[in-house]
């Protein structure tokens, strides 16, 4: 018996090592977006998107739909879309990861007709044929870039790999629990709010301006814009490895004088005390 025990054990600690040991890399979403982007190019906006789409995958048009449910029901999208990744991270288990980065939208030849911007992509390991899939899609326009985004790709930290929760609905309450309690900080307070939850290597995304990286300048803009925000949660997910997860909803917002509806995505990353921070948020605006 303490033979059998003991092998038990042994056992059990090779398959621990072994889950302790599998390499995951940030190369493998960054090529899951090019991948993507070279999709579009060849066969289009449309039949691209399709081609990546989760099944519970989303784009804001410009409220949240489904990905296959929008492309579907349209014949087609003119224009050229390219993009460029230059800023992702993905989790240690490797089953969630997301790409940011530039893109050019031009609906005709003339240069003239091109539309700059920045875009947010979160894709998710399918299990069936072991693929990223496109979870989230979303951007912001803004004027042309005057310099070259900085790349920016971090390799997991792979001690956090672990096997999947026997209770998924405990990770996912916490979330939402958290997005929540920012989203009612941010009401009171929304200088307040963002010091408490911004992790140091934030990134913000905010329509009308070029992503704002590091918590001084993030605040600085939001003092700068006398920026109030009055947010709600709508959904939210996690890794396996709960390292990264997202959340997203809708928000009023307040800049100045001016109010505009948005939707807004969050990326959090976890840190050493257990704290779940927001490493990336982009709203993206709802016309009224």
């Amino acid at each position: 018996m303490r033979k059998l025990l003991l092998s038990a054990i042994i056992l059990s600690g090779l398959n621990l090592t072994a889950n302790a040991q599998t390499k995951v890399e940030v190369a493998s979403v960054v090529n899951a977006e090019e991948s993507f982007n070279k999709t579009v190019e060849r066969k289009g906006i449309k039949d691209g998107f399709l081609a990546v789409a989760d099944a519970e995958g989303i784009v804001f048009k410009p409220n949240a739909v489904k990905i296959t449910d929008f492309y579907s029901g349209i014949e087609k999208q003119p224009g050229k879309l390219t993009s460029q990744p230059k800023f992702a991270r993905i989790s240690a288990n490797g089953d969630l990861g997301f790409t940011a980065g530039p893109y050019v939208y031009q609906n005709s030849k003339n240069d003239d007709d091109k539309v700059y911007g920045d875009y947010v992509s979160l894709w998710r390991l399918d299990n069936a044929d072991r693929k990223f899939k496109l979870l989230l899609n979303l951007g912001i326009q803004h004027p042309e870039p005057e310099q070259e985004a900085i790349t920016d790709f971090k390799e997991p930290d792979l001690t956090k790999q672990k096997a999947p929760s026997k209770d998924p609905f405990a990770g996912k309450n916490v979330l939402i629990a958290t997005d929540k309690t920012l989203n009612h900080s941010l009401e009171l307070s929304t200088l307040a709010g963002y010091k408490e939850f911004l992790s140091a290597e934030a990134r913000y995304y905010f329509p009308g301006f070029e992503p704002m990286a590091g918590t001084d300048k993030i605040l600085k803009f939001i003092d700068n814009e006398g920026i109030s925000i009055f947010a709600e949660t709508v959904n939210v997910g996690r890794s396996t490895s709960n390292d990264l997860a997202y959340t997203y909803g809708t928000a009023r917002i307040k800049k100045g004088n001016i109010v505009n509806n948005y939707n807004y995505v969050r990326i959090w990353e976890i840190d050493a005390n257990h704290r779940w921070n927001v490493l990336l948020e982009i709203f993206s605006t709802v016309e009224n």
